[in-house]
């Protein structure tokens, strides 16, 4: 169980500079991670994990739990060889042996999941793998031809989201009285029924899905897109 007493976990705890607790944080109660259900799929929990050696000693096991919270923000859980140590809103930033973990959301899915060192390297966290984002890379190792083909796919129904939503939305808002009076109204070269605007929303949606499963993120695609 996680020692308040141990110096190691202490100073993990606190922010990488000066050792104090920030204040999107608050330290956790020590209880164990509990492990992954078929059902957590349904819910969007987010497990990952790091392994940090340290010399001379057993690697130190860190573990990510993203979560829900009754707020309806999510919360990044930090647990240090099993044992729950620190709770944060998003975005986190946990300080752990020789670096920190950086945690990021987006609208669909996570942002960043990643470890930075001082010399700012920094590698992608292991998704557990019966998790959404697990299953994702396996797919990616198993059948990389595929995996290619869905994420280029991902990419063009982003494109072609932005490249027809953009104008007609610009359209709306030119139309608003006062900016309509201050700067005329845009008229959009592209008229599509609203069926077709919906399927377009869906399939953006679908997408930007997809890139959060590999924590991919541009502002333009998936922002603009969705």
């Amino acid at each position: 169980m996680f020692d308040e007493d141990d110096a190691d976990a202490l100073g993990m705890l606190g922010d990488a500079d000066d050792g104090a607790m920030p204040r999107r944080q608050e330290r956790g109660d020590g209880r164990p991670l509990e492990p992954f259900r078929w059902w957590h799929l349904v819910s969007g929990r987010k497990l990952f994990s790091l392994a940090v050696p340290r010399p001379g000693a057993s690697d130190v096991i860190y573990a990510v739990d993203v979560r829900s919270h009754e707020d309806g923000d999510p919360r990044a859980y930090l647990y240090r060889d099993g044992a729950q140590a620190v709770v944060s809103r998003l975005p986190a930033k946990f300080a752990v042996e020789g670096g920190v973990v950086q945690v990021a959301a987006g609208s669909y899915g996570l942002r960043r999941m990643h470890y930075v060192t001082p010399d700012r390297s920094e590698r992608r966290l292991t998704p557990h793998p019966r998790s959404a984002v697990g299953r994702r890379l396996r797919l990616e190792q198993t059948h990389p031809v595929a995996s290619r083909w869905i994420a280029a796919t991902a990419i063009v129904v982003l494109i072609v989201g932005v490249g027809v939503n953009v104008p007609q939305l610009v359209q709306v808002i030119s139309e608003i009285p006062p900016i309509a009076e201050r700067f005329g109204t845009f008229v959009s070269p592209i008229h599509l029924p609203l069926w077709l605007n919906i399927a377009l929303g869906t399939g953006a949606a679908l997408a930007s899905m997809e890139r959060g499963l590999r924590l991919r993120y541009h502002w333009t695609l998936d922002g603009l897109g969705n």
